[in-house]
């Protein structure tokens, strides 16, 4: 029984030095042997569905295939539509506003709880994060141009992961439950 997931590639199509079409992603994914491949934006998200369950070794795979396959050599985080849909229901924020361009999810690699920053995030009000159990959230009422907490974190060392905003999120979730029949 195949496995709906979801692949986000972090820095893809954010410049001239990053680029990688989607039809060409589309092909790269389904030569590694996944199905149902669809992609979403232009920004490196990917609905799949994979014989193997373990997300981190479909990251893997990904990971080699797409550094053959670009001149970019893109991380990858894997989620399972089951682990996007508790994503989306853990968001602490959305009872703040409805504008989906104010909350973002940064997706980390890996199985480890992300750490807490070492800031006052209270010094960036009204902008906020919450941390989750493979992720951050971020509430960033004027935007993630404009932010100046989302600054902060993308300079920090250590953890990586790849931000997705709030339409994005529900629409890969959308999608996965459509790849799942």
């Amino acid at each position: 029984m195949s496995t709906v997931m979801v692949a986000l590639l972090r820095g893809v199509n954010v410049g001239a030095s990053t680029k990688v079409p989607m039809a060409d992603l589309r092909r790269v994914v389904a030569g590694c042997g996944y199905g149902d491949v669809r992609t979403y934006v232009n920004s490196g998200n990917v609905v799949l569905t994979a014989d193997d369950p373990d997300p981190d070794a479909v990251a893997d795979r990904l990971r080699a295939a797409c550094a053959e396959a670009f001149p970019v050599r893109p991380d990858v985080v894997v989620r399972t539509r089951d682990e996007l849909h508790a994503v989306v229901a853990a968001n602490p924020f959305l009872d703040r506003d409805d504008d989906p361009t104010h909350h973002h999810v940064v997706f980390l690699p890996g199985h480890d709880r992300p750490v807490a920053p070492d800031l006052d995030v209270a010094a960036f009000h009204p902008e906020d994060l919450a941390l989750g159990a493979r992720e951050v959230y971020l509430y960033l009422p004027f935007g993630m141009g404009r932010s100046a907490l989302a600054t902060r974190l993308a300079a920090r060392k250590g953890e990586r992961g790849t931000a997705r905003n709030w339409r994005t999120v529900t629409t890969l979730a959308s999608l996965a439950d459509a790849a799942g029949g």
